[in-house]
């Protein structure tokens, strides 16, 4: 991928420069660009791997970050709908057991559900406690925030940091040969990012199943006004499940393969990239998965008289601003869509700042 973006560099290669695809030199004068002429030591710099999957891992942890906040408003609209309690989240319970993102996610819950009038509406009901989709989101997420946290700390240091070979020290006087070119700390930064964010997926999916299921949510199934006759949630949960399977295959860590190169000179490479390429993969597919939960929980808030809080509220209408409730059944394909590029430009947190005092990732 590299040799062939360093190709175009010099005038070579191929290239798109909006015209459909022509040699390096064409699409590069077409563009008013002239080829480069590379000095000593510039080519390998361009085609070191290192910098490739540093780069599609900043997008992917920042993409993550936005999805992981998405999750815990998702979480509380499912909670609302699902008329489940808040007590598990009393920070007296995460401060026993004080990892930060269980601490963060609990603190978030509690904003993000204070003044909820169906909290109170069910105070005093006879179940002794939640599912642990909805009782163990601080547990779950928390654990997803501070892998999200590690990958973005490697990633500091890594784009901040001299990845060539060899490595000039002039005030010592010294060239060595060293393998900061080695990808390892991104590649298991990326594969343990995936693993997190299939789970938040994953979380998600059980939250869907559970509001489309009438035994379980005391809503009408598959919350439809027709149920019998309408299908109304019950695809849309099928293709969540579909891409949290999708991502069980996917998080398979790239970084415990390895295979030997440049005969045996490179006998042990981070395959990182891969690592990267993938996390985007999990990310855009957890995306779909939230959304589906987000939009099937506002659908499932129709049917409860009393109101949500004031963040949640906030977030159902911004989100019904867009999406429709569901009276008869609809392709939901391009709701999902809309409800995935809304989490992606953040405007479901900014809802629920502004009106509580959520936290973001």
């Amino acid at each position: 991928m590299l040799a062939h973006l360093g190709l175009v560099m010099i005038g070579e290669g191929e290239a798109d420069a909006g015209e459909g695809f022509e040699s390096g030199r064409a699409a590069l004068k077409r563009r008013r660009i002239k080829p480069i002429s590379l000095e000593p030591k510039e080519a390998i710099s361009i085609i070191n791997g290192t910098q490739a999957m540093t780069a599609v891992g900043v997008l992917a942890t920042k993409d993550s970050a936005v999805l992981a906040d998405n999750a815990q408003i998702a979480a509380a609209m499912s909670l609302e709908a699902l008329k489940g309690t808040s007590s598990a989240f009393n920070l007296n319970v995460s401060k026993a057991r004080p990892h930060p993102g269980q601490l963060r996610v609990s603190s978030n819950m509690l904003a993000l559900l204070g003044g909820s009038k169906i909290m109170i509406s069910h105070h005093d009901c006879p179940k002794v406690q939640d599912a642990y989709s909805l009782r163990c989101v601080p547990q779950v997420m928390g654990a997803s925030l501070q892998a999200i946290w590690y990958a973005q700390d490697v990633l500091g240091v890594e784009i901040n940091s001299a990845t060539d070979n060899p490595l000039y020290f002039p005030e010592e006087g010294m060239v060595i040969s060293g393998g900061n070119f080695h990808g390892q700390p991104v590649a298991l930064a990326m594969d343990f990012l995936s693993l997190a964010v299939h789970e938040l997926g994953s979380f998600s999916e059980r939250r869907t199943a559970r509001l489309v299921d009438d035994k379980l949510s005391g809503l009408p199934p598959f919350l439809t006004r027709h149920p019998g006759v309408s299908s109304g949630m019950m695809v849309p949960q099928y293709v969540a499940a579909s891409l949290v399977s999708e991502n069980k295959s996917l998080v398979h860590p790239a970084s415990a393969d390895s295979i030997p190169t440049s005969a045996n000179q490179e006998d042990h490479n981070s395959m990182g990239t891969i690592s990267a390429r993938k996390a985007r993969d999990v990310v855009d597919n957890v995306r779909k998965v939230v959304a589906i939960e987000m939009i099937t929980a506002c659908q499932g808030l129709e049917f409860i008289s009393f109101k949500s809080s004031p963040a949640v509220e906030k977030v159902r209408a911004v989100l019904r601003s867009r999406v429709p409730a569901l009276d008869r059944d609809r392709s939901m394909a391009k709701d999902i869509d809309v409800v995935a590029g809304m989490i992606s430009e953040g405007v479901f947190v900014e809802a629920a700042e502004s009106r509580c005092g959520f936290q973001r990732t």
